[in-house]
């Protein structure tokens, strides 16, 4: 067994968790703001400073269709490429591949949707229509050398069908690494419909279907049960986590979800449980602090609002002159 140290710990190899930071693209895809291309470069640069094994730059998309990411080519070409992190981007189509490739990017993201209904208001095509699309994005990405991720929406459950079949999923899943040599898949709970069990049903039928596929878990927090369904995703083997800082982000077709769950707390929580993220907690915490002033709005970030567990506050004003107080009440008993 492979043994890791981090954080002056020692952890066995099968405790390592890699965190994949989506909030530049999936974060910021539904911001009313834009957000500029000098803070997205100087956000990603402190992420990947922070240690996450993966960062979603941006999505090579129509600027017309996503204003807030019209700026994917610049953002890509100019952050600071850390050793061991890989950049990914959203890529949708052929024309997309080709920007998305001439920008260097490590990894293609491609993504189409479980469900029908989904399918058709997210992308405006039948799934046979886009897996055949992305199938011409693949072979692309092939010619180039560049790797092949495919993030299948709604796999817990669709917003507008309800429930999606494990073996519809999985079906697809297949389709994924054996039609279109995917050398990852990630499983995306959308609207925030995933429940525990379920998670971890799913994790486990993919990884003892395909052990050598990497599989990456993407939870929203729509219904308080990000973070409980990460841990069932840890427990059921798998080892990849989309997360979003600041609990940004969200699917600008999927009525009433919320954000992703939040890179910092996810950290914070598996840090806690003894799960080495590799990741600096402190430099994310300090990257989510200059959201609201980039988005303009809050973000859903507790730890951002709380601070970590032993972040302690200095005690009140009076403190001393109370304790004085009671001290002498306390020597007023005795006697």
């Amino acid at each position: 067994m492979n043994d890791a140290v981090w954080n002056g710990r020692t952890f066995d190899g099968d405790r390592r968790v890699r965190m994949c930071e989506v909030g530049l693209r999936d974060g910021l895809q539904v911001e009313a703001a834009f957000v500029p291309t000098e803070d997205k470069i100087a956000l990603c640069n402190a992420l990947s400073r922070a240690g996450m094994a993966k960062i979603e730059v941006s999505a090579f998309v129509s600027p017309q269709a996503i204003p807030a990411l019209r700026d994917a080519e610049v953002v890509l070409r100019e952050i600071e490429r850390v050793d061991g992190v890989a950049y990914t981007a959203l890529v949708p189509n052929v024309r997309g591949a080709e920007r998305a490739i001439d920008a260097r990017v490590d990894e293609m993201n491609l993504v189409m949707s479980a469900s029908e209904s989904h399918n058709l208001a997210n992308l405006r095509m039948m799934r046979e229509q886009s897996f055949r699309a992305l199938a011409e994005v693949a072979a692309l990405a092939r010619q180039a050398g560049v790797a092949v991720n495919v993030s299948l929406s709604c796999s817990f459950g669709c917003p507008i069908e309800g429930d999606v079949a494990e073996a519809g999923v999985l079906g697809w899943c297949e389709r994924f690494v054996e039609e279109l040599g995917a050398g990852g898949v990630t499983l995306c709970d959308t609207t925030g419909m995933a429940w525990p069990g379920q998670v971890h049903g799913l994790a486990r039928a993919f990884l003892q279907r395909w052990p050598g596929t990497e599989l990456t878990l993407h939870f929203h927090n729509t219904r308080g049960m990000g973070l409980a369904n990460v841990l069932a995703g840890i427990d059921a083997g798998a080892r990849r986590f989309d997360a979003s800082i600041g609990g940004i982000g969200g699917c600008p077709y999927a009525p009433g979800a919320t954000g992703n769950v939040c890179s910092e707390e996810i950290v914070h929580a598996l840090e806690l449980s003894g799960w080495d993220t590799g990741v600096d907690l402190a430099r994310v915490i300090e990257a989510a602090r200059r959201l609201p002033a980039l988005i303009g709005h809050d973000i859903p970030s507790q730890i951002v609002k709380a601070g970590r567990r032993l972040d302690l506050h200095a005690p009140p004003a009076d403190f001393e002159a109370t304790r004085e107080r009671a001290l002498a009440r306390e020597a007023a008993r005795a006697h």
